[in-house]
């Protein structure tokens, strides 16, 4: 029984309405174009982050999602750094894959790569998701080969199988080691299925679960910049 709910607490915690994703889609591009305009008149560098729901933040205040706090802390260490948030809440690998390219119109020196969860909440083939992943990967570096990538690691409960969960697990850490690239281990780790860390409706990571979220990436991106 308490799989079953933490399932289900993760297959909501990365869905959403078609309303909303619409709403993120059509902000998303107004967004980019807005901080890709600031970081060209400073001469900043650019941290891109693309991914879902967590990327976007559902469900906080303007700030309160862990990129925008990245931001903060970039700010105070006085490190020349913008943060682009190109999160779109309910993304697969696939529609994550479609919609890059106008992405990399812009000029990025470091790409976190936040998307798989909903795949494998979805139960689409391993196979699919990791190719999916690897092209994203190959079409940062067809732009610009000097941007660094940074993978998000993310998990599922066993409700598709040990066999299937296992190796949804392994894919970041894989595609990590094969392309040299930085990983997060688990994006989620200290917060996913903690009560306290998570909004009312007890499946979306509320601020303070977002500043562990920063936290865990921190770790991996400070060594980046």
């Amino acid at each position: 029984m308490f799989q079953r709910l933490k399932f289900l607490i993760l297959v909501l915690a990365f869905s959403c309405t078609s309303e909303d994703a619409k709403q993120k889609e059509a902000t998303s591009s107004e967004n980019i174009q807005t901080e890709n305009t600031a970081a060209e008149n400073n001469n900043s560098k650019t941290i891109l982050f693309f991914g879902n729901s967590l990327t976007a933040g559902y469900g906080l205040e303007e700030g309160e999602g862990f990129p925008e706090l990245i931001q903060e802390r970039l700010d105070s260490l006085e490190l020349n750094y913008r943060v682009v948030n190109a999160g779109l809440s309910g993304e697969t690998t696939t529609g994550g894959k479609n919609r890059l390219g106008w992405i990399l119109n812009q000029k990025i020196d470091v790409f976190i790569l936040e998307l798989g969860a909903n795949d494998g909440l979805r139960g689409i083939p391993l196979k699919e998701t990791k190719i999916n992943l690897q092209e994203m990967i190959d079409k940062v570096w067809e732009k610009n080969p000097d941007t660094k990538i940074v993978l998000t690691g993310m998990q599922i409960p066993p409700n598709m199988g040990k066999a299937y969960t296992s190796e949804f697990k392994g894919i970041w850490p894989e595609l990590a080691k094969k392309n040299d690239i930085s990983l997060v281990p688990f994006l989620l780790e200290n917060v996913g299925g903690i009560a306290d860390l998570n909004q009312s409706d007890g499946i979306h990571p509320t601020a303070k679960g977002h500043k562990v979220l920063a936290e865990n990436v921190w770790k991996v991106l400070e060594g980046l910049l």
